[in-house]
């Protein structure tokens, strides 16, 4: 399982990437839409983390 500090740097990762993605290719294309997935199921992942 991932710890607290893993879980943090990689949601900043994801947000990076995804940022970047969406001002090549645009807020609605699929990759960016599919990273903004991946984040969110790493930002759930921490929540549920928090509140155990």
């Amino acid at each position: 399982m991932l710890n607290k500090h893993t879980l943090e740097e990689q949601i900043k990762l994801k947000k990076q990437d995804m940022y970047a993605k969406a001002r090549m290719l645009g807020f609605t294309h699929p990759a960016v839409v599919a990273c903004s997935q991946e984040l969110d199921r790493l930002l759930n992942r921490y929540q549920k983390l928090q509140s155990t």
